[in-house]
């Protein structure tokens, strides 16, 4: 594909071109039903990187992702590896091992083509399209919950021996494609001037300018991009937001862990409750009346607490009954003193766990209304005076977040000051 890298076999798919190929894989044929002439095919992605199709056929249905050898979003002047296809497939097969039922199956893979076919989710909308729509989730705390403590848990030091984590390492290692974009685009970007940057202007141009002058914050978001590019404590989705997952009011789909690697476990959970967090802080542009959401607003903000509580107990849950990994070897342990030194250490853990929870939530906060991708949940606010008003609550709150992470020592605290923060009328530019 003229200048792009791709290899012999490569070529994005059509909806047309995608029949006839999808007619020759037998297990995909046989789901769909019918001939090739009965089945549909839409081009759906709305996302920043890849192709996603829609097939329907008399018997069944398919969702079908590409990659493309360049970023969607921008075009084919930011080049992006193929390799990430194959990263997402390692990630779903590894996912679904340990948390079964929480990730789409995977019916067929082609390297060549970069091309994943997966069960169609169905009647699952995407979550954040939901929640702008002020749909309770009643399931989703449970869900997420268990997802990612079993995946976080068991590729972590805590279950494996270190011979089977360093494998993971080296698996995923080559993903360094998708890794720089998280880098620059939530570590780096939003707190410079940079073309990629954009935000609600002119009402929010003096966050924008108190973002970049902020030396604590710079020195913060450092310290955080660091922990990001050097802890491999587990197997992370790499862009687990809203997006990201699908649901019924019963079920919790995970969907497109291409960013997946070997990073530090709070960056998933801290994406989760970042992308409640602006939810909340949306819902001033989503209501028809002043109030008419305060009940959904309670609900996300129990839901921020539920992600991190119950993550916090099935994780401390597992590693009481599976603590067969090299990491807090049992036999330093296994003493009554050892004991209860270890009970002490385990809480500690899960102390700075949280600490990283936090502070890559207000990376992602901050992310989201500065830098290139943003979320819906404030885009599909046509008055910019009241999204740049959630906005600046969001990024207020984030900031406090990141700069003085140890005066939240709970998960309520947190929810209280985002309590405070919808409170709170900013000044906006003019």
């Amino acid at each position: 594909m003229g200048g792009l890298e791709t290899p012999d076999g490569y070529h994005p798919h059509t909806s047309e071109s995608l029949k006839a190929y999808l007619a020759e894989v037998e297990n995909t044929a046989s789901r769909l039903g019918g001939r090739e002439a009965d089945w549909q095919v839409d081009e759906v992605g709305d996302g920043n990187l890849n192709l996603v199709f829609i097939v329907r056929g008399p018997s069944g249905g398919v969702a079908v992702k590409q990659a493309l050898p360049y970023v969607r979003l921008v075009g084919e002047s930011w080049p992006l590896p193929l390799s990430r296809a194959h990263f997402e497939h390692l990630a779903l097969t590894e996912e679904a091992r340990q948390a079964p039922g929480l990730v789409p199956q995977v019916i067929h893979y082609d390297e060549t083509l970069a091309l994943i076919v997966m069960e169609l989710l169905e009647p699952h909308i995407i979550m954040r399209q939901g929640m702008i729509k002020g749909i309770v989730y009643p399931g989703f705390t449970e869900a997420i919950t268990t997802f990612m403590a079993r995946t976080l848990f068991f590729t972590s030091d805590l279950a494996l021996a270190t011979a089977d984590k360093k494998a993971l390492i080296g698996a995923f290692a080559d993903n360094t494609a998708l890794c720089k974009i998280t880098e620059d685009l939530i570590f780096t970007e939003p707190y410079m001037i940079v073309e990629n940057n954009r935000w609600t202007a002119p009402q929010l141009d003096p966050y924008a300018a108190w973002i970049r002058e902020d030396g604590d914050l710079k020195v913060a978001i450092s310290r955080l991009k660091i922990k990001f590019m050097s802890e491999a404590q587990a197997l992370i989705h790499g862009d687990l937001h809203t997006g990201s997952i699908m649901v019924t009011e019963d079920d919790t789909k995970v969907i497109d862990p291409e960013f997946a690697f070997m990073g530090p476990m709070g960056f998933d959970v801290g994406a989760v409750i970042a992308n409640l967090l602006i939810n909340y802080f949306s819902q001033i542009g989503h209501e028809a009346a002043p109030g008419e959401r305060d009940a959904y607003r309670t609900w996300v903000l129990e839901t921020v607490e539920g992600v991190w509580t119950g993550f916090r107990l099935k994780f401390l849950a597992l590693w009481a009954e599976n603590a067969a990994g090299d990491g807090y070897p049992a036999p330093l342990f296994d003493d009554a003193h050892g004991a209860i030194r270890l009970a002490a250490e385990k809480e500690a853990y899960m102390d700075r766990l949280f600490q990283d929870t936090l502070g890559f939530a207000a990376a992602k906060m901050i992310r989201r209304i500065l830098g290139l991708a943003h979320n819906i949940d404030l885009e599909w606010i046509t008055d910019e005076t009241v999204r740049a008003t959630a906005e600046a609550r969001t990024l207020t709150l984030a900031r406090d977040l990141m700069v003085n992470t140890a005066d939240y020592r709970s998960i309520e605290a947190v929810t209280a000051a985002a309590r405070r923060q919808n409170a709170w009328v900013p000044e906006l530019g003019r």
